[in-house]
């Protein structure tokens, strides 16, 4: 098969770097100025991506289109994308949800095939490899995989079903990026009454992360019920310190729908997850 012309929309930091990682199989990566700032053309001259002055002219030559752009702006895009009839591979990329994802395939449907994609890690430079998690149709998914072949961007398809990429994605970032929210609340209460450098010494006494040890949902259920309250104080403290205390009152929140897993020895992860969907 011939290489592929492959187009991308926008050359964010993530875009520009991931498209540069198709350009090892692509017989060209495009993308629009039209409408774009001086930041992002020196970014794409950096990584080699060759320009078009409009979207029609990227979107006539492309075969693939990976979309990858700020949240909000994903359907607004792929509308763009659906009034010039593209009739290629649409790689929905985005950090958006899968409901979002599904509406995106009906815009573009059923001109072009719509690959949902969700990138896991940092953008593909300094010998960083984030992940391309891919769903979709099986002969699309398979040639954004080779798209990204031997290249510092992996891919991994779950299979065929639109909307199983940015629920992984989703999934992970909601955890990945909370935590972080988390450490700034953790670190500034400590901060607050002089322990922070403290508060750093116990918690490295721990590295791993709770989120590659799901069976210890079952033990945070058992004892929500006395969690609760204890992050009510806390974000009573944080209150008090000028600091936000919404997140840790949400934390509490959802803590009350395990009120009634209280010890309960027998309790197994199933049961614990279903309690949480479903009070």
């Amino acid at each position: 098969m011939d290489q592929p012309t492959v187009g991308i929309l926008h050359p964010g930091s993530m875009g520009a770097a991931v498209a540069s990682c198709a350009a090892t199989n692509a017989a060209a990566v495009l993308w629009c100025e039209a409408g774009r700032s001086t930041a992002s053309a020196e970014r794409a001259e950096q990584f080699g991506l060759t320009p078009v002055a409009t979207l029609a002219e990227l979107l006539d030559r492309s075969d693939i289109v990976i979309s990858l752009c700020p949240p909000a702006a994903a359907e607004d895009l792929a509308r763009d994308v659906a009034e010039h009839r593209f009739t290629g591979v649409f790689v929905e990329a985005n950090a958006i949800s899968p409901a979002r994802v599904q509406r995106v395939a009906e815009l573009l449907g059923p001109d072009a095939v719509v690959v949902d994609g969700g990138v896991v890690g940092s953008p593909p430079v300094r010998c960083k490899t984030p992940t391309l998690y891919l769903s979709g149709p099986a002969a699309a998914t398979a040639q954004v995989e080779e798209l990204f072949a031997a290249t510092a961007v992996q891919t991994a398809t779950l299979g065929t079903a639109v909307g199983k990429a940015s629920a992984l994605k989703l999934s992970y970032a909601s955890f990945q990026k909370t935590s972080r929210v988390l450490v700034a609340l953790a670190v500034g209460m400590a901060r607050e009454h002089g322990v922070d450098q403290e508060l750093i010494e116990v918690a490295s006494r721990r590295t791993d992360s709770y989120l590659a040890e799901p069976q210890y949902v079952v033990k945070t259920a058992q004892r929500a019920w006395r969690w609760g309250p204890e992050l009510e104080e806390a974000a009573d403290t944080l209150d008090a310190a000028g600091l936000p205390p919404e997140m840790l009152r949400a934390t509490a929140s959802t803590l009350a729908r395990w009120n009634d897993a209280r010890d309960d020895s027998e309790l197994s992860l199933t049961d614990a997850l279903d309690r949480l969907a479903h009070p």
